[in-house]
């Protein structure tokens, strides 16, 4: 087989091919490096490689497998890690100049769960400084460029395990969603990423543990390998005082069922809280109508998500200042415009403002619980604008309105963050010029396994996510 083919397997395909020993872990490990030294040169997706510690590492599990030992479910499948999730031994930088030699001494949980599994580190992917930001771009390392247009941006934080995904150079990637961070980039490289509910994936270590903005979560090329990856991830953890103690292994299952009669709420523009490019809305209607074919009942509506944006606003400056507060004090001149205003709007705040941001998302929570006990999932647009130019710092307007700020673009992302629901992110069709383009589905609260059985559904039904970059083929790297 063509190691370019090889790499744009499923997951699913490629674990139970090596728990066959039709292929052996060694050959898949080799298959997607190759695709990384070809591939990456032009994406810069993947940051840190550790190729020969990859090598090694398969050629231990293939040992593993021959001696009898149970597989894992993900025995023999690499995977890079986000560069905000610590690695042991394997330099993390978290984009930021300040860290560009750091080598932690232990791994995050999520690297935890996914190696233990069977998953073998090949490296790190790239994320944007901080991690502050739905573009990857950052003074370590550069920018990631999106596989389908090399001139447009990847999309972020976990911008570079979304298009590292679309250019097959991983089977699987892990993540983490504040406002969008793994919901923007699968829309922007057409692939697959869950926002679970929080608690659904544990974190540890946190700084804020008992916070819920922040979720990690799993991308892949199809749903079924999100879901495949989730019910490693998932599960409860006694260093994460909010894990959900359902197991992971609900999500093994399968997802196919039967939609018909699935009462589908859809909105071009979260009920005209947001603006929102015509190309994108165009999508979002098109989901809708492929759901109305399905038989299920559609209807045009939204749940009013007012107050959720100062909400979000509050809590993310608090969020950032407690986690850089003190590097901004020792490093200002070393951190980016942005880094540097985020942080100081959470100095701004006081008591009163931290308690009415909990307020207000006290009253969202409730208005969305009675939307969904009318409907069963929630259409929306991933990001409001399609793939831009990889040179700018965001995008100064979408549809007409000015962006004032890194965050405003991201407000279609970042308003269902408050929600505590589940977000999936499916690729759902291209604009006119090619730039994938993704549909938000929104389930109830922590009704994760629903919201992925709509999303495998959807994905059967339109199959726009088999659609690959040139970049991913052996036919070459296409600028």
């Amino acid at each position: 087989m063509n190691p370019a083919e090889l790499c744009l397997r499923t997951a699913t395909d490629l674990a139970a091919a090596v728990r066959r020993r039709e292929l052996s872990a060694r050959e898949v490990v080799t298959a997607h490096l190759e695709q990384i030294e070809r591939v990456d040169p032009s994406v810069n997706a993947i940051v840190t490689l550790v190729a020969d510690r990859a090598l090694e590492e398969a050629a231990a599990a293939d040992e593993r497998l021959v001696s009898g030992a149970a597989p894992g479910p993900l025995h023999g499948l690499p995977v890079a890690h986000k560069d905000l999730h610590d690695t042991a031994g394997i330099r993390t930088t978290y984009g930021s100049p300040l860290f560009a030699d750091h080598i932690p001494t232990g791994d995050h949980l999520v690297v935890e769960r996914l190696r233990a599994a069977g998953a073998i580190t090949i490296g790190k992917t790239n994320v944007p400084e901080l991690g502050m930001g739905s573009h990857t771009v950052n003074p370590v390392f550069g920018a990631t460029r999106n596989p389908y247009d090399l001139s447009r941006s990847a999309g972020g934080s976990s911008g570079g395990a979304g298009a590292a995904l679309a250019a097959g150079m991983q089977p699987i990637a892990d993540g983490s969603d504040t406002g969008g961070s793994l919901r923007n980039p699968a829309s922007f490289n057409n692939v697959v990423g869950l926002r679970p509910s929080p608690g659904r994936v544990p974190s540890w270590p946190d700084k804020a543990p008992w916070g819920q903005l922040s979720v990690k979560g799993p991308m892949a090329r199809t749903v079924t390998d999100v879901a495949l990856t989730l019910s490693v991830l998932a599960g409860p953890d006694p260093r994460s005082p909010l894990a959900l103690e359902t197991p992971g292994a609900v999500f093994t299952g399968g997802l196919d069922s039967d939609v018909r009669g699935l009462r589908v709420a859809w909105s071009p523009d979260l009920g005209g809280s947001v603006p929102v490019e015509a190309e994108v809305r165009d999508v979002v209607r098109g989901a809708a109508e492929v759901f109305a074919a399905l038989g299920c009942e559609v209807e045009e509506t939204c749940p009013d998500l007012s107050g959720a944006d100062e909400a979000f606003l509050i809590q993310r400056a608090w969020q950032m200042e407690l986690a850089y507060g003190p590097l901004l004090d020792a490093h200002r001149q070393r951190m980016s415009p942005d880094v540097v205003w985020n942080i100081e709007e959470g100095r701004k705040l006081a008591g009163p403002d931290l308690g009415r941001a909990q307020l207000l998302q006290a009253e969202l929570f409730h208005r969305v619980r009675e939307f969904f006990q009318r409907y069963d999932l929630l259409l929306l647009p991933v990001s409001q604008v399609a793939p831009f130019a990889v040179e700018l710092a965001h995008p100064a307007s979408v549809d007409g309105t000015a962006m004032e700020t890194y965050l405003d673009w991201m407000r279609s992302a970042y308003l269902i963050t408050m929600t505590g629901c589940p977000a999936l992110s499916v690729p759902a069709g291209f604009t006119p010029a090619g730039l994938p383009v993704g549909v938000q589905m929104v389930g109830p609260h922590r009704r994760d396994l629903a919201v992925l059985r709509a999303g495998y559904a959807f994905e059967q039904a339109t199959l726009v996510g088999e659609r690959r970059p040139a970049v991913a083929t052996a036919d070459g790297v296409r600028p």
